[in-house]
């Protein structure tokens, strides 16, 4: 493991560049606190885009505070729409997401017509000469209600998933601008004969730019600082933002399983897992934090990752060279199991068929002359997209003005 990584970013010169019409542009960025990553990306380009000085007034707005008055699964259990996803994941009640996202696509569709009136008066006050969604599901209505209220104002969706989850999902067949992460979504978009100029690539994901700035310390006395053994191969387990009852299980068995390893475990705001964590009696040494923002810091310390299939972690594990440990099968969602296809076809990690079987997934990893390939093609990922939108959309705008 080196003492340090830099991923080196564009030149603040080389991206600080005005908008055609030479005046302030007004940009609302849509995003959801379904899982953390929407929220995520868009703080992550929030800050992007500040630090190069861009002639914008971006003003980032939650979807769920804009269509509060019309939540109907908030008028009926008073809990809000977008925080059904987040119990499923703190739970881990995730069975069946290929049959519950046409329900709910159904339901979405029920109540378009609002949605489109709501979103549309929002416009009307806010103006904006561009809107940014960073969001599945609602493209549709997001473009109806902009074209009622600003004519002409480019809707761009940028996918935060490496791939769409079609129909309906995340890529619509309308004018709007997509930005892809990945081949696969590229070919999507262009499969629903978008315009060339419609579907523009990137290199990955956005990520924060944190993880773009070098991290030079001496890894081993951190380790050692840390209460960790800094002989050992490390692993950090971690499922998002929100957490999953699944590191639980996967501690357990990694703690009885005889491996000469140890673990950095990241349980989001998940105060259960947290607790349970912590209750434990470990046999082999492990740190165990709530939600941190320092996720950087704790993968330079790591040699591997495990957990979810997620877009966001995936990518954040990659960027700071991880191999990674997913599962797939039946409690995997949906819109997520192409994720694990890609890591296998990469071969940037262990596609697992359940976490039961971990021990032996990590004793796999950890084979001298496959973690030497695995960490050999992480190193291959150059991922600088949350520096490359700023630069596309500046583009969209210019050729609005023009």
């Amino acid at each position: 493991m080196p003492a340090s990584i830099t991923l080196e970013a564009p030149g603040r010169d080389s991206t600080r560049r005005l908008s055609s019409a030479g005046s302030r542009r007004a940009i609302d960025l849509i995003y959801i606190d379904a899982g953390g990553g929407h929220r995520a990306a868009a703080t992550a380009l929030a800050e992007v885009i500040a630090r190069q000085e861009r002639p914008w007034d971006l003003r980032r707005l939650n979807i769920q505070d804009l269509l509060y008055p019309i939540d109907f699964v908030r008028k009926a259990t008073g809990i809000p729409f977008q925080e059904i996803y987040n119990i499923m994941l703190r739970r881990g009640c995730t069975l069946g997401t290929a049959q519950l996202i046409p329900m709910m696509h159904a339901a979405i569709r029920l109540c378009h017509s609002s949605q489109v009136r709501v979103l549309e008066a929002h416009f009307r006050r806010s103006r904006p000469d561009m809107v940014i969604s960073l969001i599945p599901h609602y493209n549709r209505a997001l473009k109806e209600a902009l074209e009622h209220a600003q004519p002409g104002a480019p809707l761009v969706t940028v996918l935060t998933d490496i791939a769409d989850y079609p129909p309906h999902f995340w890529i619509e067949r309308q004018d709007q601008y997509v930005i892809c992460g990945s081949e696969r979504a590229e070919q999507q978009a262009r499969g629903l004969r978008l315009p060339d100029a419609r579907v523009q690539r990137v290199s990955g994901m956005i990520l924060n730019p944190k993880f773009y700035e070098p991290l030079d310390f001496d890894r081993h006395a951190e380790l050692a600082r840390l209460g960790l053994r800094p002989d050992l191969p490390t692993g950090i387990v971690m499922f998002g933002g929100e957490g999953s009852m699944a590191q639980v299980s996967i501690t357990r068995a990694l703690n009885t399983s005889g491996l000469a390893v140890q673990l950095i475990l990241l349980c989001g705001r998940n105060e259960r897992v947290l607790r349970e964590l912590r209750g434990l009696v470990p046999r082999l040494p492990m740190l165990v934090e709530g939600f941190t923002g320092n996720v950087p810091y704790y993968m330079h310390l790591a040699d591997f990752f495990v957990g979810k299939a997620g877009p966001g972690s995936i990518s954040e594990a990659l960027a700071m060279r991880l191999p990674v440990i997913v599962e797939k099968n039946a409690w995997t969602m949906a819109h997520e199991r192409y994720n694990a296809d890609w890591i296998r076809d990469q071969e940037l990690g262990i596609v697992l068929n359940s976490f039961a079987n971990i021990s032996e997934g990590v004793r796999e990893m950890l084979r001298p002359e496959r973690y030497r390939r695995f960490r050999k093609n992480a190193a291959t990922i150059r991922n600088t997209a949350v520096f490359e939108i700023p630069d596309l959309l500046n583009t969209i705008l210019a050729r609005q003005a023009a």
